[in-house]
């Protein structure tokens, strides 16, 4: 069953970071962006990094869809085209790992 579990987190990474590719080579014509944020990829970081990183939280539902759901959304982030998404999953990241250290704290 685990081996099921990695090649499905595989094929959410790769679908999710061929998805980002394409709607941000759709999104941004400019080949490169500087200084500017992307709400929908914040929320998208935010949300996939949390869900991979804490998806214990989430308790009626199993945590391999949770963390699946996450690395799809994740990915589709830092699948985006190059000097896009950056940000956005720093963010993501810090945002994640601060629930994760309150959670670790708490319970």
């Amino acid at each position: 069953m685990n081996e099921t579990i990695y090649l499905l987190y595989i094929l959410s990474f790769v679908l999710g970071s061929v998805l980002g590719l394409v709607l941000s080579y759709r999104k941004y014509k400019a080949p490169y962006a500087i200084g500017k944020l992307d709400a929908l990829a914040v929320v998208l970081a935010v949300v996939g990094w949390t869900l991979a990183l804490n998806s214990i939280l989430i308790t009626f539902i199993p945590e391999y869809i949770t963390i699946t759901i996450g690395v799809f959304l994740l990915a589709m982030v830092l699948g985006m085209r190059p000097g896009y998404g950056r940000n956005e999953t720093f963010i993501g990241i810090i945002v994640a790992g601060i629930i994760w250290i309150i959670r670790t704290v708490i319970l």
